[in-house]
């Protein structure tokens, strides 16, 4: 039921698996994914089921798999290696297990699975036509490892896609982050101060929606061209150590670690209440919250009170995970129909291109990504203007000028 519902509001998605079926591109290919267990990745799940590729599955985060529809998975005989609640351990585990199948493509989101492959399973990178990375921390990591002359086969960086980025990472963070935000606390955004770590993409997202539901909104930054666009978007701007004393609500989305460190900690208001919307749980120093405090308990669901030493009560949303998908559903259906697009793309264009490709981390084609951005218009009923052949030829002409 949940993953119909899904199928409904991803008709860019639906376009492709239907252009496709046929002609089955993927029929031979193993795909090895590693990204999380949501109604909406099961439509991509099936998608490339159904050009022809086998699928093993297991989620990216712990506590980010709706185990309904990692059960509804199985049922349709996908194998797929994830439950919410899983250890470090089991979470390796699950990836290792999908690894079995001895892949020749990698859908990966943060790199878990690119990384193990290259620590674990250096024997199956021959077989490996290529990989695509779906977020900015997972981008940032396989172009360190390319930079570090260790990255061993190609990987497309479909985040960096403009139809993943600037809508998945802006409008789809945004929405679901508070949605997460809203169902562990239940406060009043409206009044409060909210401070956005980092103006990328999800931060932009975020500082927007926290603004719009009636917030006071500081960003931090360490990147001046950011701060100064946030500052010019209409935000206050301030280092963290100041930020820290103003803050109701804290949201890091940065991709870096110790965003939020004790430091922080020690001067915050009474209540505050921290989360996160990067990829990995390291931007709240959770071990420096633990240090500082006498007393922890669960108040409700995605929801920890820390009482300090000295009284003071600071609250922890999705224990510093992923506070749209542990606390809410994730990204609504209709913003992940672009970014499944790009991914289902990015197999088809791999599974084609990747035997001649170094290995490197290379950008989306610019022609499936406009191509994605006219389907989905199409889809909202939306048509654009096109130039003419008279504007055509001015756009490559160099005489013409005052």
């Amino acid at each position: 039921m949940l993953i119909d519902y899904a199928e409904k509001h991803m008709p860019v998605l639906m376009h492709l698996r239907k252009k496709y079926a046929d002609k089955k591109p993927l029929k031979g290919f193993k795909v090895a994914g590693c990204l999380h267990v949501t109604k909406e990745t099961a439509v991509l799940v099936e998608s490339l089921r159904e050009l022809g590729a086998e699928v093993a599955w297991s989620g990216c985060n712990p506590l980010s798999t709706n185990d309904k529809v990692a059960a509804a998975l199985a049922a349709n005989d996908v194998s797929v290696f994830a439950w919410n609640g899983l250890s470090t351990e089991e979470y390796y585990w699950c990836i290792d297990q999908t690894l079995k199948m001895e892949p020749n493509l990698t859908l990966d989101d943060g790199a878990d699975l690119i990384f193990t492959l290259h620590s674990k399973h250096t024997e199956l990178i021959p077989n490996l036509y290529g990989g695509s990375e779906e977020t900015t921390t997972g981008v940032i990591r396989v172009r360190a490892m390319a930079d570090d002359g260790a990255l061993r086969y190609p990987i497309m960086a479909v985040n960096d896609a403009d139809t993943k980025h600037m809508f998945d990472n802006v409008y789809g963070t945004g929405q679901s982050s508070f949605d997460g935000v809203l169902r562990a606390s239940e406060i009043l955004i409206a009044g409060k101060t909210v401070v956005i770590g980092g103006y990328g993409y999800c931060g932009r997202g975020l500082a927007m929606r926290a603004k719009g539901l009636g917030a006071d909104v500081i960003v931090t930054e360490v990147n001046p061209v950011r701060a100064l666009q946030a500052r010019m978007d209409g935000y206050r701007v301030m280092p963290m150590s100041e930020a820290a004393r103003e803050g109701d609500l804290f949201i890091t989305a940065t991709g870096m670690k110790d965003v939020i460190t004790g430091e922080h900690i020690k001067v915050m208001k009474d209540g505050a209440i921290l989360g996160n919307s990067g990829h990995y749980n390291v931007e709240i120093n959770e071990p420096d919250l633990i240090a500082l405090s006498t007393k922890r308990r669960k108040v409700r669901h995605a929801l920890e009170e820390f009482t300090l030493k000295d009284g003071r009560i600071i609250y922890l949303l999705a224990e510093g995970r992923l506070v749209n998908l542990v606390a809410a559903s994730g990204h609504p259906s209709e913003v992940m129909d672009l970014s499944f697009a790009g991914q289902l793309n990015a197999m088809l264009w791999l599974a084609k291109h990747g035997r001649d490709l170094k290995p490197a981390v290379y950008e989306f084609p610019e022609e499936l990504d406009k191509e994605t951005a006219l389907m989905k218009l199409e889809t909202m009923g939306i048509s654009i203007d096109k130039w003419t052949k008279e504007q055509e030829a001015y756009a490559h002409a160099y005489a013409e000028g005052t």
